[in-house]
């Protein structure tokens, strides 16, 4: 098959996803096509069977704006045409899902589109009564929808009342990358033999509550020798740096800003922390257990679809630090609970988000759109 595929091509998850799939898809033979604003970053380098097309937006004086729907989707459809793609497959349903059915418009109905909602698109921008009606056209205007998880298929459905068909496809982690890594000599730049090692990675929104993480590490440091690595940058970076200093804890944390290989720190750690308010899926919780890593979070949206309550980490209510604290304490104490944990992660994640089982899901989901057998 011949797909184009449009995603951010920032760090947020549904870029990492995208890319990845992209990835394996043409390891199988498959010719996949890249359209976005900007050269994904997990992408760089020579990629056999992989071509990347830049958006390049108009700067035109009259537009206030830059119009970059319109773009993307003349762009799409240039693509389609001269390499005679089979389908597109959009990631993240603003504006990607509409663009796609410009592009369809301008090249044939033989041209199929499949778009997968990856979180915010649906739970915060779908609220906006301003974008409401035109994520809902892009819906019903597809040949086909996936959602990373059962929680935000259902929210989906509630928001939009959509009586179409939305498959559920968990997100996968590669294997090859995320795996149990012997990286002790980079531990040993980050804490001594009896101490802990806590992880937290995101984009500093305050939707991922980094504040609650400091909270709940502070918590445990009293309890048991423990250090905090802070994995990533974003808006809430320079509070977040305020709260460490006046807790007293700048000798225990350390921010390391933006990392491409997260796994290796992920191996080096003892436990993820994952306090978000909202999380359609949670892939660094899924990340964290493929790399041998019990997550401690909140109980919200498609967080437990991943991590199991009382075997592969532990879930708390959203905001109550003492309980996730208490819960950290406890699996970092007790050596053999926390081993229990890993094996358990390790075999969940090659029971249900092992890579190859998932593309086989849009592979097969790509023969239906296509109408082959």
């Amino acid at each position: 098959m011949k797909i184009g595929f449009t995603c951010y091509p920032t760090h947020g998850g549904s870029g990492v996803i995208a890319t990845e799939l992209g990835k394996l898809l043409a390891e199988r033979g498959h010719e996949i096509h890249f359209i976005t604003y900007d050269m994904p970053f997990r992408l760089g380098g020579f990629k056999q069977n992989i071509f990347y097309h830049e958006v390049e937006v108009s700067r035109y004086s009259l537009f206030k704006y830059p119009p970059y729907d319109l773009t993307l989707a003349s762009r799409m459809a240039q693509v389609a045409k001269l390499y005679e793609l089979d389908l597109l497959h959009v990631h993240y349903a603003v504006p990607h899902a509409v663009s796609a059915f410009l592009a369809k418009q301008m090249v044939g109905d033989h041209l199929k589109v499949v778009t997968t909602l990856h979180g915010t698109d649906i739970t915060v921008l779908g609220e906006d009564p301003t974008l409401h009606n035109i994520i809902c056209f892009g819906m019903k205007q597809s040949d086909a929808v996936t959602a990373v998880s059962e929680s935000l298929k259902k929210q989906t459905q509630e928001l939009f009342r959509a009586d179409q068909e939305i498959e559920r496809i968990y997100n996968f982690v590669d294997q090859r990358t995320y795996h149990p890594r012997n990286v002790r000599y980079l531990r040993d730049n980050y804490v001594c033999p009896d101490e802990k090692l806590i992880i937290h990675i995101s984009n500093f929104r305050a939707v991922k509550r980094p504040h609650d993480v400091i909270k709940v590490f502070d918590k445990i440091q009293k309890q048991i020798p423990a250090r905090l690595l802070l994995v990533g940058q974003g808006p809430e970076w320079s509070s977040v740096h305020e709260l460490v200093q006046s807790l007293h804890l700048h000798d225990k944390v350390n921010f390391l800003g933006r990392q491409d290989d997260v796994a290796q720190f992920m191996s080096i750690a003892d436990l993820l922390v994952l306090p978000s308010a909202k999380e359609s899926f949670g892939l660094v919780a899924l990340e964290a257990m493929a790399c041998g890593v019990p997550t401690v979070g909140a109980n919200i949206g498609g967080i437990p679809e991943v991590v199991i309550h009382g075997e592969t980490g532990y879930l708390a209510e959203l905001g109550d630090v003492d309980n996730m604290a208490n819960d950290a304490i406890k699996i970092l104490k007790d050596d053999a609970m926390h081993q229990l944990f890993v094996q358990n992660g390790l075999h969940r994640v090659d029971q249900e988000f092992r890579a190859d089982r998932i593309v086989d899901q849009y592979e097969a989901l790509y023969k239906r759109v296509l109408g082959e057998k």
